[in-house]
């Protein structure tokens, strides 16, 4: 997937968030790491876009809780608020499903999920990152 998004959607890659400085645009695969940690299975696909070419830049994992040991060691934590996500990666930060709207209000996109608060794992494996590895945004991204 690192030159090929394409590639992602065709496997069931879905776009969650617009870009966002420090962290580019990401892609979730449901299926990937359903049932936990797999690093062979990361759920989410961090990209950048520059005049229509996507390169891949990270992973993420997304856990309910920190878990009581790293998956990865030396690994480190972000947080995501709950948040309501659109067809077009746009989102709401919302407390509950209830709160989300069945369309974004300024693009119009339509619902596809809500998920509560969550504990994150980046892994920039494409992109060097001067404040770690692990840390949950990367200032190279603008």
């Amino acid at each position: 997937y690192a030159n090929d998004l394409d590639a992602a959607l065709d496997d069931g890659f879905f776009i969650i968030t617009q870009h966002m400085p420090g962290m580019g645009y990401h892609f979730l695969n449901p299926e990937w790491s359903a049932d936990g940690f797999d690093p062979n299975e990361p759920p989410i696909l961090m990209y950048v876009e520059d005049d229509g070419d996507w390169r891949l830049v990270g992973f993420e994992w997304v856990f309910p809780e920190e878990p009581a040991e790293a998956p990865i060691d030396g690994a480190y934590y972000g947080d995501f608020p709950a948040a309501c996500h659109y067809d077009d990666g746009l989102f709401v930060e919302a407390a509950t499903e209830d709160d989300c709207d069945a369309t974004h209000a300024e693009s119009g996109a339509g619902f596809t999920f809500w998920h509560p608060d969550l504990v994150t794992l980046h892994v920039w494996g494409w992109l060097h990152n001067p404040d770690g590895l692990y840390s949950p945004t990367n200032p190279l991204i603008d």
